[in-house]
């Protein structure tokens, strides 16, 4: 036989004498003859008691079901027995009241942010109203609105810029379109 190059990757496929080499290679041959045997005996009872225990297994299964039925407990029952247990420790652990903790914290905590917040504004919205550029606008706006009316033929009093707001939001919910039809139109 001729030496062959040993690497990772052979160019040559492998030749009968490699196939018969393995062939004959034992794997059993590190066990004696009375170890074997012995081996064999406890796979048997092993075997065995494998089955012996599955039988013992389906009976008393088959009383856990009959006990079940004779009690009244159904799969739905057994469920929602589970569910509860399951949320009543959940809600126990303390993970769950460290996280309940935790947002009530950060809930009170906005609260207080939003409450400021808005007090903040409205102290803003009340200091703009008070500011001399907003009372200069709405003295102008007051003007403009008493100019207007006495052109058009209004009562020609000023009145107060909360006043004329509203007179506009009256005028304007009296002036909306109804669907009367004449009696011309008719025919």
């Amino acid at each position: 036989m001729e030496p062959r190059q040993q690497g990772f990757l052979d160019k040559e496929p492998l030749k009968e004498v490699d196939e018969d080499m393995v062939s004959e290679v034992d794997l059993n041959n590190t066990v004696t003859e009375e170890e074997r045997e012995e081996m064999e005996n406890e796979l048997i009872k092993l075997e065995e008691e494998i089955t012996t225990l599955k039988q013992v297994l389906a009976s008393k299964e088959k009383r856990h079901l009959e006990l079940k039925q004779k009690l009244g407990i159904t799969p739905l029952n057994e469920l929602r027995q589970n569910f509860s247990r399951s949320w009543y420790d959940m809600q126990t652990s303390t993970a769950y009241k460290k996280t309940s903790e935790t947002l009530t914290t950060a809930g009170q905590r906005t609260s207080v942010a939003f409450s400021n917040l808005g007090n903040a504004i409205s102290r803003k919205f009340g200091d703009m109203r008070n500011s001399p550029s907003f009372k200069s606008f709405e003295e102008k706006v007051e003007s403009t609105v008493s100019n207007i009316k006495s052109k058009v033929g209004g009562t020609g009093g000023a009145g107060s810029f909360e006043d004329v707001l509203s007179s506009a939001a009256q005028a304007s919910a009296q002036d909306t379109p109804t669907n009367n039809v004449t009696e011309n139109s008719e025919h």
